[in-house]
Parts: C-alpha cells; structure tokens; sequence
C-alpha cells in the first residue's frame, strides 16, 4: 500500500492542523515534545462516545466495561461516568477500580484462578458478583464463606459453551478445550449450577460465555449468545452474560459490526433459544482500541540492498507485545505528514535484544521519511499499555488523554528509579537509591 492511512483507523476527533495531525485538538507533535516517546494518546472524546454507544445499544446496567483492555484510574473512572459496569479480572484491577471511586456493586470480578486474597477482596468491597470458573473456585468460596461468617456470595458461573471464536488461537476461549468455565458438553455446566444453587455460601445469579476476542463476524458471537442462552433456559437461571469480543479494524477494508449491529444479533439469537430477559455484554477493545494510538521516535533507518529496509524506534514488543505475540497487524504514518502517499517499504521494529521485535512487518511509509522523525501506530488503545511490560529494563511509556484542546497525563512515565525499586540491596550496596545513569558515571569517573 502506498496510499495515505485511512481515516477510519484514526481517532473520531482527528483533524489536520499547522503542525500535521491532532487528535482532541492537540497536535501529536505537540504531544510528543511535551511528554516524550514512547507515548500513549487517547482521545477522550472518542472513549466516551463508545461507551455511549454501547450502552445505547445494549441498555443501561447491561454493559460492562472488559478493563483488561486498557486500565488506569482515569480510564475506569470515565467508564464508570458513562454509565458502565467494571469488569475486573485481578485483584489488582479491582484495587484500580476501587481508588477510580467506582462502588463495589458496580464491579464484576472475573479470573480463571482467584486466588482466597482475590476473593476476599470482591467480597469485602460487595462487588456485583464473583464469576466463578472452577470447582475449585466453588470450593474455595465455601471455605472463605465458613472461616469468615460474611453473607452468602453472589455467584455467576462462566461455562465454555463448545462456541469458540477470535482473531487468533490464543485467543478463542469458548470452546471445550479451554482453561476458562466449565464445560457444558462435558456436563460440568450443569453440575456447577446445581452445587451453586444448592450451596450455602453462594446465591446463584447466572451464567456467563465469552467465546473469544477480536471477532469481526457478529454472527459467531450470536452463536455463542444462543448456546449459553438454551443453557440458561434449560436449568431456569435468572441472568444471561455474553461476554465481550466484538473486533476492530486494524488494517484499511476490515468491516467491523457496530454495537447496534451485535445487540441485534444476540438478542435474536439469545430469543431464537428461548431467553425473553436481559443480556449482559463486556466489551473493552472496541470501546478503546480505536482511540489511542502509539508515538514513537525514529531513531534508525538501515538500508540492506537486495533484502529490505529497517526502521528502529524508541519502544517496541515492550509496549505492544500482539504483533509477536498474535501476529497482530498494524500501519504507521507520520504526524506531520498524516496525507502523505507511503512508497517505502520497510520493517518497523523496536530496540529490544529479539529479532522478533516487530511492530510492522512490511510498514509502508513516506519516502522522505528521517532519523528523529515522529512516528504514530493506530489502533493501539487496546492490549498495548495493558500488556506492557520492562523487557530489557525498558520504563513503561506515559499515557496521555486529549480533549478539547487540552492534554492531560494520566499515567507517567516510569524511570530508571522505578525499575530498582522492588530490588533488595545486599549488603553494603547503596547503588540502588541512586539512577543507573548516576551510578554509570561514577564507575566511568573511577575507572
């Protein structure tokens, strides 16, 4: 491709001005002096519209927002403020949840494996309800509910329905052959249903599938809407959850549903099985995939003639790690110059000691592209700062929300500091309260 990026990977409020491209009204040229590279930016904007959306789709009170996707306190605040539930599937995300202000009741808790401090913590902030996973998980809510004395544990059970669907293996999660839920051909569904409905420790609230993530076919999600729909008719529980999935566009020319599309769907399909109640969704990439994006800086540009052309940025697997891991695909452009035709062919990849580390395969670019130039990745508000992690002792980046003309950090910057702050110091080691750069230099200045 040697087209301009196409302005439906971009931002909602993304608009050409003096300096390229903005988004919320700021120029990410702007942004990327200001707070540096790698860098997170999200239009706000376009978060709130897409939560709007969904629960406009769906019903107020039937949409919880997957925080797997993308989680920081400002983030679950705005989802909260849109009306959305939080769906949390850690301790630690429901520790996020709960400094954003969101009331326990509003939370559902998730996780294959909760742990009895997980569990405990669900309980003791009265989350909406556990999703619980595993026989195991059953018995660990009766012992917590017999050593504690706390008032019987809402309870929805998350069944494998036999319906798997997604982007990639890695991430189909409704079939049999799954770590999530019980299974339902295998009988255990219906087993859990009668431990849970006859246990003193629990109230059983419903069921729960989610077949897969990054589906672009409305019509598997209905799949799986109807399975564990029949299911919840056939044993007389009284709530229905779907789960989440719903895909993005990554690539020009991908068709992705509109959440109205995906409401009607599983509502005929959950009706086609017998269900005449509510039904509960969890979306999280489609509510902020679209609306971040990645900057980074160029700081290599290597030509091998005959072979191929690569340019290294400043970030890499570290901050978005589905290109390795899924075989994710995305474009780049260049902010100042967002119209601009992409002749060059290149692989983009990051500074990181793999030669898997690959944003771009076979990126197209401007050819007057240079070292020092400000690069941007759509699409990468989902499953990027959310899966980021210090490979190589890499900082994570900050993250940025726009709007309105003005940018706000909501997430910081890590630093060197960061990085040492979990090591133990052995004896007579005073390096560790003092930066790497300053420790570096004091062994130079000795050498």
């Amino acid at each position: 491709m040697s087209d301009a990026v196409s302005t439906d990977l971009l931002p909602l409020t993304a608009k050409d001005g003096p300096e390229g491209l903005a988004v919320g009204g700021v120029a990410l040229t702007e942004l990327g002096r200001r707070f540096g590279t790698p860098l997170f930016v999200y239009d706000e904007e376009h978060l709130r519209r897409r939560c709007r959306e969904a629960v406009a789709a769906f019903g107020p009170g039937l949409v919880a927002y997957a925080s797997k996707a993308f989680l920081c306190t400002a983030m679950a605040r705005l989802a909260h403020e849109e009306g959305l539930l939080l769906d949390v599937a850690s301790g630690g995300e429901l520790r996020v949840a709960l400094n954003a202000g969101v009331p326990g009741d509003r939370i559902v808790l998730h996780g294959n494996n909760k742990d009895d401090g997980e569990i405990l913590a669900g309980i003791r902030a009265g989350v909406r309800h556990v999703v619980a996973d595993s026989f195991d998980e059953l018995d660990r809510i009766e012992r917590l509910h017999a050593a504690h004395g706390f008032a019987p544990v809402p309870v929805v059970l998350r069944v494998a329905p036999g319906v798997a669907a997604g982007g990639h293996e890695a991430i189909r999660t409704g079939g049999t052959d799954s770590k999530f839920g019980f299974g339902l051909a295998t009988g255990d569904a219906a087993a859990a249903v009668h431990r849970a409905r006859n246990s003193r420790a629990m109230v059983l609230e419903g069921v729960h599938a989610h077949v897969g993530s990054q589906v672009l076919d409305a019509a598997r999600l209905a799949d799986g809407a109807a399975a564990i729909a029949r299911f919840a008719v056939d044993t007389g529980v009284a709530g229905l959850t779907v789960g989440g999935g719903l895909g993005v566009a990554y690539e020009p020319g991908q068709h992705v549903p509109s959440f109205a599309d995906w409401a009607g769907r599983v509502r005929a399909a959950a009706r086609g099985a017998g269900w005449s109640g509510e039904v509960v969704v969890e979306p999280g990439r489609s509510i902020t995939a679209r609306a971040g994006l990645t900057l980074y800086r160029v700081g290599t540009i290597k030509h091998i003639d005959g072979v191929r052309t690569y340019v290294g940025v400043d970030g890499g697997m570290s901050d978005n790690i589905r290109p390795a891991l899924y075989g994710g695909r995305y474009e780049a452009f260049l902010p100042r110059a967002p119209h601009a035709a992409r002749p060059l062919r290149a692989r983009l990849v990051g500074k990181h000691c793999e030669s898997g580390d690959v944003l771009v395969d076979d990126a197209a670019l401007p050819a007057d592209l240079r070292v020092s130039d400000l690069l941007a990745t759509p699409v990468t508000g989902a499953y990027g700062y959310a899966m980021a992690s210090n490979y190589n002792k890499l900082p994570r980046p900050a993250v940025v929300f726009v709007r309105d003309g003005e940018a706000r950090l909501v997430v910081r910057r890590e630093t060197e500091e960061d990085l040492l702050r979990l090591d133990v110091p052995g004896p007579g080691d005073d390096a560790g309260s003092r930066p790497v750069t300053q420790v570096a230099a004091r062994r130079l200045t000795s050498a």
